[in-house]
């Protein structure tokens, strides 16, 4: 069973423009992108050495963090003039993340860590989501829906986070070094689950990696340097 059967989003495009992010005490912006583009649906790598400035552009095109300048827009949405409160909220409605220290809560099972951003963000799981999130566990390959995330292993855990940033139907998928701390078999495992869930999706996914594998998967790369973003 795939993602096929269930309600396809609608890909999202994404616009940046004049984008400078500062930090104190350094003299250059820690990130600068004059004018970037993505279309709908685009799958990106994001690459470049620590420090270059790949984790604060994912934070500025997911709203964790509002740039010093410029206009992020998703379809014409400007994310940089919401609220925090207001980005949350388009953040929770719009983006699933994946992230390379997985962020799972031991003592809860397989499952219960895939829908709890969904009981965190309402006041009551909407009608399906279980039977979503254990279809989504089937297909990343967790048997024991109810087993406790701190029994798997560490790529399991990480096929759990796929399945939860999934869970909501995101149109927007982000990941933070997904393969990083995996094992080469695991991280060949999870590149595919990724890309594969992201097209059946019909979701934008942007990855950030030094995985040159999966780097080579991706549709277009785009290199920091300096928090300049490069083709």
């Amino acid at each position: 069973m795939t993602l096929a059967s269930a309600p396809e989003p609608a890909p999202t495009a994404l616009a940046l423009r004049g984008v400078e992010v500062r930090f104190p005490g350094l003299e250059r912006p820690a990130l600068s992108v004059p004018a970037l583009d993505l279309a709908p649906g685009e799958h990106v790598a994001l690459t470049g050495p620590s420090g270059s400035g790949k984790t604060t552009l994912l934070n500025i095109v997911t709203g964790m963090e509002r740039p010093d300048t410029g206009a992020v827009l998703w379809d014409g949405v400007d994310i940089a003039r919401l609220s925090e409160g207001g980005r949350d909220r388009w953040r929770a409605g719009h983006v699933g993340l994946v992230m390379q220290d997985f962020h799972l809560f031991p003592g809860l099972s397989a499952r219960d860590n895939v829908l709890l951003p969904q009981r965190l963000a309402r006041f009551r799981l909407p009608s399906g989501a279980a039977a979503e999130a254990a279809r989504l566990l089937d297909r990343v390959g967790i048997a024991r829906h109810d087993q406790h995330i701190e029994t798997l292993s560490r790529g399991q855990m990480q096929r759990v986070a796929v399945a939860r940033a999934l869970a909501a139907h995101p149109r927007i998928i982000i990941a933070d070094e997904p393969t990083a701390s995996l094992d080469d078999a695991s991280g060949a495992a999870v590149s595919d689950l990724l890309l594969e869930l992201a097209h059946e999706a019909a979701a934008t996914l942007i990855v950030a990696t030094h995985d040159p594998r999966l780097v080579g998967r991706l549709g277009r790369t785009l290199r920091l340097d300096a928090g300049l973003v490069k083709e």
